[in-house]
């Protein structure tokens, strides 16, 4: 400051008065200059909010200016007229952008919504490993609070995890022996393939025990693919997918969940982790229930069982692209139902219904980075042993899975490929007799590209072919489109075709067991086609979906009557069509959350001793629910539920053509105190029951040798439960 004055003085000595004025007048003339904006500049207002709320210390640039949202959520950015793409960036949240443009001498003013980054949700079942928000196929996650509110309510199996899930239903196959397996949009449960950790586990085909016989304390997440999804996993996904992904272990983890219920049954399961370099977790547990007669007819309403589980898991992941899982399990369960208390079926004899189940696997999923290329081997195998005994009937089964898959993952500019290769084998031994063992092997080659079209569009073709040994080559291909036409706001689309290998299980098999069917004979693959539309929302707290989904099974196999006391499987001659909507809206704040839920199914197929077609049994056109429930970390959570299940059409029922609709409200608490949450669930509070509506037991038995009517309804009754889950 000094040598300027210094040197403004000698101006003034050396010269005329003309220059004396202008070099004194220049700093006045030339420091507004350099700061005066141009006449044609705009300002551009950015409002920045998150769940609702203003965000403060948001980093918002565009045109190369980067600016901080004040208290209020607000930066200002003087731009140029033109195009410009604004980018949000914060801690703890995921970035966003949004085009606008600014014309100049006008203020426009632009809201961006940030999503918390507890919510970037990853998901591995359509094998590009990719955030939940950028698949273009539609994946249903059940998330880990989801997760933690069933592990109260039925600590044992997974269930009402995936029944009280939209588009989803839990159909009880065998109601003595209380098996269930899950329908997806309508199509039967056989058509469902049930993974975990992306592994066939449970067998290529699960059978309809396993959803009561796995419990949810160890899973992280379940994701859900809905619809013709046979080209990412072959001839056993021609409904959708069912993963059940692992819980990672997050530090030294001790837990312990005791459960008890008002029928008698009892829950005691634990879990322990270890996380490192090398992590290792273990579930175990034992779940028992003594049979009950809850109508007093004589015949078990609610099945006998007692359960013994242990399943440990072993992981190691170096920070670099390698990454380790093996993991095995044994499950030893006896189930009883039938005729209790001295009762007898309508023949005057007594009625003994049991199933023993023996279960082992175990699997592997290695994945390495080599060569910049992703390399995935995840080899698994699976033994289920069972003794069933039907009345005077006895089966000893034993169906063996055998796995194994190669895939390599790349990038090339936009695209992210996957091509690899499968060989899976599934094999079945009867010791009665061979007329219903059978042994498939199905070698498969896939190939999935996922193009990126900007940064609105991306687009996922996938196509697989199955060589069956026993029904030929099955050809699936699929495409799907995701597109963001403005921020907040996802359109997915999506179609494919599929196909099933029949085999001799399905929903009725798995309770009267293969006694009365003929062997398989003329039997051809089923054929499917699929497509479905989403549109979903996502800002202010709510989250919002709607879908329009629709396929057709052709060559559906069914049960055909073929005397008094038999039944065959044949391929019917016309198809199931089945299509519907979705709709989900979902509202989070501080705590609280509420959901509302529709589905509108309907589903057609040819009835086979009628000639005529006829509404898919045990398919309910409607179906709604409603879920209030409020959660605090340190205090605990509170919740109220209920679900509404439409009419719906019955088969082989002498008593009523359609179950009625019905209700089922239901309440939970828990209530935190250190390391110690007390809980009390309480379910179908109104007391809803079938029996009410028409006995259980047939008069005579159908031509399966079945001895019930299908379970439209509650067996059970009202049930509360209530127990601890301590934290060590």
């Amino acid at each position: 400051m000094i040598a300027a004055v210094d040197f403004r003085a000698m101006l003034f000595h050396h010269a005329g008065s003309l220059t004396r004025l202008v070099v004194a007048c220049f700093p006045a003339l030339v420091i507004p200059l350099a700061y005066a904006q141009p006449p044609d500049i705009g300002t551009l207002t950015v409002e920045v909010r998150s769940e609702g709320q203003p965000l403060a210390a948001a980093t918002v640039s565009a045109g190369g200016l980067r600016e901080t949202t004040d208290a209020a959520g607000h930066a200002v950015l003087p731009l140029a007229p033109g195009a410009y793409e604004v980018r949000v960036e914060a801690a703890g949240h995921l970035p966003a952008s949004a085009r606008v443009s600014v014309v100049g001498g006008t203020s426009p003013q632009l809201r961006i919504e940030l999503r918390p980054l507890a919510e970037e949700v990853t998901v591995t079942t359509t094998r590009s490993t990719t955030r939940l928000q950028d698949q273009p196929l539609r994946v249903e996650v059940i998330d880990r609070d989801d997760i933690e509110e069933k592990a109260l309510m039925t600590p044992g199996n997974v269930a009402m995890l995936l029944g009280e899930t939209t588009g989803l239903r839990v159909q009880t196959t065998a109601p003595s022996l209380g098996a269930a397996n899950v329908r997806i949009q309508g199509l039967r449960g056989h058509y469902s393939q049930l993974l975990a950790d992306g592994l066939p586990l449970y067998g290529a085909q699960a059978d309809s025990l396993i959803l009561v016989q796995v419990p949810p304390l160890d899973l992280g997440q379940v994701e859900v693919i809905k619809g013709v999804a046979s080209a990412l996993y072959g001839a056993s996904a021609l409904g959708g997918v069912v993963n059940l992904i692992s819980r990672r272990p997050r530090g030294h983890e001790e837990e312990m969940l005791l459960n008890a219920t008002t029928l008698g049954g009892v829950d005691a399961t634990g879990w322990l982790a270890r996380d490192g370099p090398w992590s290792w977790s273990a579930i175990g547990g034992f779940h028992g229930q003594p049979r009950r007669d809850v109508d007093g007819d004589g015949w078990t309403d609610v099945a006998g069982y007692e359960r013994g589980l242990l399943r440990p898991r072993l992981s190691f992941d170096d920070g670099r692209g390698t990454t380790l899982l093996a993991t095995a399990a044994v499950i030893a369960e006896d189930r009883k139902g039938g005729t209790i208390d001295g009762g007898r079926a309508p023949g005057g004899q007594t009625f003994i219904e049991s199933l023993a189940t023996r279960h082992v696997d175990a699997g592997f999923v290695g994945k390495w980075l080599m060569w910049d290329r992703l390399v995935s081997l995840p080899p698994s195998f699976m033994r289920a042993a069972q003794d069933r005994r039907f009345g005077l009937e006895r089966e000893h089964g034993v169906h063996i899975t055998w796995f194994g898959e190669a895939s390599i993952t790349g990038t090339s500019g936009p695209h992210t490929w996957v091509a690899g290769a499968a060989f899976p084998q599934d094999r079945y031994q009867l010791r009665e007799g061979p007329g219903f063992d059978y042994s498939f092997s199905a070698p498969g080659f896939f190939a999935q590209d996922e193009i990126a079209l900007g940064p609105r569009f991306l687009l996922a073709a996938s196509a697989r072919a199955d060589l069956h040994s026993e029904y030929g080559t099955l050809a699936s291909p699929r495409v799907s489109l995701l597109a963001r036409p403005h921020p907040g706001w996802t359109l997915r689309m999506a179609a494919g075709t599929g196909a099933f290998a029949p085999t001799p299980f399905n929903e009725r098999t798995d309770e009267t067991g293969l006694g009365h069917l003929r062997p398989l004979a003329g039997l051809g693959a089923e054929r499917a086609r699929g497509a479905s539309f989403d549109v979903a929302f996502r800002g202010g707290g709510f989250d919002l979906s709607g879908t329009l989904f629709g396929s057709q099974v052709r060559h559906p196999t069914q049960l055909e009557t073929v005397g008094p006391e038999a039944v065959t499987l044949v391929n019917a001659p016309q198809p199931t069509r089945t299509w519907g909507t979705e709709l989900i809206a979902r509202y989070l704040k501080n705590g609280l959350t509420l959901m509302l839920t529709h589905a509108w199914t309907r589903s057609t197929e040819l009835d086979l001793d009628a000639g005529t077609r006829r509404e898919v049994p045990l398919t309910p056109r409607h179906a709604a629910s409603f879920n209030a429930i409020w959660e605090d970390e340190e205090w605990g959570r509170v919740g109220i539920e209920a679900y509404y299940t439409g009419r719906q059409p019955l088969e082989a029922d002498p008593y009523r053509g359609s179950g009625r609709p019905y209700l089922l409200l239901g309440a939970l608490a828990s209530r935190r105190f250190g390391k110690v949450r007390v809980f009390v669930d309480a379910e179908n509070l109104l007391d809803m029951r079938q029996t009410r509506e028409e006995p259980l037991v047939l008069p005579v038995p159908r031509p399966d040798g079945g001895w019930t009517v299908d379970a439209w309804a509650p067996l059970d009754g009202r049930v509360i439960n209530g127990g601890i889950r301590i934290v060590f």
